[in-house]
């Protein structure tokens, strides 16, 4: 049953112009934000930090989706609501600049979720790209760690495959509503996902994967993370904004070297020249967090290295071959204990 703050927080967040700088606003002068629907047209008026085109959208309300719509839908297909304002909010993403009030999800997140690395990539990923990004996030799991990534095609779906095939935790953050799974390829990787992890977005449960919202999501990509590997990106690449906003963000960031003739090399190569951390094997990555958060990784596979792409990944051939389903291993994984939250150790590559 959801609260009557919560429902709150969900109607605004369905008001097209409110952000979370209005609704800490309302808040602080209220005291909670149902009274701030409430409020009268004139005591939003004498508020002086909510301009004249803020106050008329909380005056008026206007919503693509209706509140009663919303809460149907969540209902519908098992939603759970994650407000700012509760301790089950992901603690890294809540230390970004702007997090977002309201996070719809699908399956659970857990507290071992702060230990995770994000994976993205082209969507157009060769042989060799997805054969990384699938052997990276396998070795990553199966160290306890949950990866994260964004449900396209491509380096995002092997990273998050690689993750379930070694049993180990995988989040999906979505660049549309919970009740549309885009690509709708990728339906059935996202069942897999939502019993294994979590789907996750900021969305209302009925937007449309419109190609400005996805530069959007990346921030919670990288926000909830310890840090973000690049996987193949040509210098067009939305993944090269998750890596920036990985740097603000004060988390790390890795990149994998490529070939030097491909255009997918390019974005990954730059990041590198930069100041990105270049990957060539999964304990790379690890050895680059600190020391707190290795502390609470057990290794439990012998690294694989990298640039050996002449090999199938563990026990899964063909990699990816339209919506050929991987073949299920099975991994050898403890049981994951509860951690605390570990601190972002970031670098800022620039």
């Amino acid at each position: 049953m959801l609260s009557n703050e919560t429902i709150s927080l969900i109607h605004l967040n369905l008001i097209q112009g409110v952000g979370l700088k209005t609704v800490q606003v309302l808040r602080d002068v209220f005291g909670s934000t149902e009274r701030a629907l409430q409020a009268t047209s004139d005591e939003l008026r004498k508020i002086d930090l909510l301009s004249p085109t803020v106050c008329d959208l909380l005056i008026h309300k206007p919503v693509l989706y209706p509140i009663e719509r919303e809460l149907e839908l969540i209902h519908k297909y098992g939603c759970q609501i994650v407000t700012l304002y509760d301790a089950a909010y992901p603690p890294h993403l809540k230390e970004i600049d702007t997090p977002p009030f309201v996070l719809y999800v699908k399956g659970k997140l857990t507290p071992e979720d702060a230990l995770s690395i994000s994976l993205v990539g082209s969507r157009n990923a060769k042989d060799y790209g997805r054969k990384v990004s699938y052997r990276l996030s396998y070795q990553l799991a199966q160290r306890g760690v949950t990866v994260i990534s964004g449900l396209a095609k491509g380096i995002d779906t092997l990273a998050h495959r690689g993750a379930l095939e070694a049993g180990g935790r995988t989040i999906a953050v979505m660049g549309n509503g919970l009740s549309i799974v885009y690509p709708a390829t990728n339906s059935n990787l996202a069942e897999k996902i939502e019993a294994s992890g979590a789907l996750v977005s900021e969305f209302p449960m009925a937007a449309r994967p419109k190609s400005r919202n996805f530069p959007r999501r990346n921030r919670i990509i990288s926000g909830l993370t310890l840090g973000t590997v690049v996987v193949e990106a040509s210098n067009r690449s939305g993944a090269l904004i998750t890596a920036r906003l990985a740097a603000e963000q004060n988390r790390e960031v890795f990149a994998v070297p490529g070939e030097i003739f491909s255009e997918l090399s390019a974005g990954t190569h730059k990041l590198i020249n930069d100041g990105a951390k270049l990957i060539n094997t999964v304990d790379d990555l690890l050895n680059e967090l600190s020391p707190y958060v290795l502390n609470q990784i057990q290794s439990q596979a012998s690294p694989i290295l990298v640039p050996d792409m002449e090999a199938e990944p563990p026990q899964a051939s063909p990699v990816e071959k339209g919506d050929t389903k991987l073949v299920s291993t099975q991994a050898s994984s403890e049981a994951r204990q509860p951690v605390s939250t570990p601190p972002p150790t970031g670098v800022n590559a620039r």
